[in-house]
């Protein structure tokens, strides 16, 4: 197995993992674990994007045939996500850590509406999942078992009806999450009610 091939294995194992440490954040039961995992999905997200940026350097100074060279659908599929990656869920999972780290102190403490509305915004599992799983389409190519011309409209084609199920997924989770970070506070005559939403990241 070329060298380069078996980075792109590696990024594909690095991305699904980090989809599966995400899907599963707004399940966890306390702060502390929180903290944990959002360092564990930092540390996974961190080595994707390196990886897949290492497969792009070697693409530009390598002098011999490499991935991007054999199928260039090996690089483009993933750089979209990832690029969605590095602009907006690694900024809100460094703020989830952040605020999950505020409460981690009290180990008993269950973790709040706020903070697991927080942790299933769609921005922060939707981008890591969709890249795992162009990295398999992208795998394919790269390994020449199937041509890039007959993969790339299958695998646009499908990687954009899973991208809409996985979206309407998240955005309904977190809907619902949010409506349970919701309070009714008491107006000051004591006559009215209305709803106060608790800020989460």
């Amino acid at each position: 197995m070329d060298i380069d091939l078996a980075v792109l294995v590696a990024v594909a194992v690095v991305w699904l993992a980090a989809g599966l440490v995400a899907d599963g954040l707004p399940q966890l039961d306390s702060p502390r674990t929180l903290r944990r995992r959002t360092t564990w999905l930092l540390a996974l997200t961190g080595t994707g994007l390196g990886t897949l940026a290492a497969l792009g350097l070697v693409a530009l100074v390598a002098a011999g045939p490499t991935v991007a060279d054999r199928a260039p659908l090996a690089l483009l599929l993933p750089s979209v996500p990832a690029t969605a990656v590095a602009l907006l869920t690694v900024g809100r999972l460094r703020r989830l850590r952040a605020g999950a780290g505020a409460f981690a102190s009290a180990p008993d403490a269950p973790l709040s509406p706020a903070l697991r509305a927080g942790a299933a915004h769609p921005m922060i599992a939707l981008p890591l999942q969709v890249a795992g799983l162009v990295t398999l389409p992208a795998l394919v190519s790269a390994t020449s078992l199937v041509p890039v011309a007959a993969l790339t409209g299958f695998a646009l084609t499908t990687s954009l009806a899973v991208v809409s199920v996985i979206g309407v997924r998240h955005a309904l989770r977190h809907n619902r999450l949010s409506e349970n970070s919701i309070t009714v506070r008491p107006s000051a005559r004591g006559t009215s009610a209305r709803p106060t939403r608790i800020l989460h990241v």
